[in-house]
């Protein structure tokens, strides 16, 4: 499932916001303070993020700055009553990729957010292909020079993650969160267990490789 984070201080319009994305078969995250959003992302993976930009303490501006430094794939859209064109400007210097002005159309939020999602090959791209790999989310198969490798739902889910952001690194704790969910009685040490799976069902695939990063977690490398 796709989890995005709002980032609003506003309570009743975060509340408005993410039960929209709710409805629509997201999963929302809501925040009121960009450093509460900015610690969240360090155990919760982010696949897209909703921001104002007139936060308390530490504004839109610098959250995104700072999202930057860390990750600059993330999409990033700001929805703000500033609808200046310095502020935009300053906004897509910082790397957000769409700017919306309150007071916000839900409709045109959720169209918004698709297609910036499509854009990240995140929502609605049914294949990853890296090299004689192909993932295919529609049928839940993975095939390497055509021929299927079975696997499981789960560790198909977690293949298709890390595939989605080559190099980038993964907490043990991000993916027990995101694949097991925060009540699973299950230890990080899960996550582990189902690695040494994919690493030994696609040994014999040299187009990539699930690369430990030690005292952090896992990373998919491309060859």
């Amino acid at each position: 499932m796709v989890t995005i984070l709002v980032v609003e201080d506003d309570e009743k319009l975060n509340r408005i916001v993410c039960a929209c994305l709710d409805e629509h078969g997201y999963k929302a995250i809501g925040c009121s303070q960009a450093m509460r959003a900015f610690d969240r992302m360090t155990d919760t993976i982010v696949d897209l993020i909703i921001s104002d930009v007139m936060l308390p303490k530490v504004d839109g501006f610098k959250f995104a700055a700072m999202v930057r430094e860390q990750d600059a794939r993330i999409p990033i859209l700001f929805v703000t009553a500033r609808d200046d064109i310095a502020s935009k400007e300053k906004g897509f210097r910082i790397g957000i990729d769409d700017y919306m002005t309150k007071p916000v159309d839900m409709d045109e939020l959720i169209l918004r957010v698709g297609a910036l999602l499509r854009r990240a090959n995140i929502a609605n791209e049914k294949k990853i292909t890296a090299g004689s790999l192909v993932l295919n989310a529609d049928e839940m198969t993975a095939a390497v020079a055509e021929e299927e490798v079975p696997v499981t739902v789960r560790e198909f889910n977690v293949l298709w993650k890390l595939l989605s952001y080559p190099k980038k690194t993964f907490t043990r704790n991000q993916l027990m969160d995101h694949f097991w969910g925060m009540e699973s009685e299950s230890s990080p040490r899960t996550v582990d267990v189902y690695i040494t799976k994919l690493r030994e069902k696609f040994a014999f695939c040299g187009d990539f490789e699930i690369v430990t990063v030690h005292g952090l977690g896992y990373k998919a490398v491309l060859k």
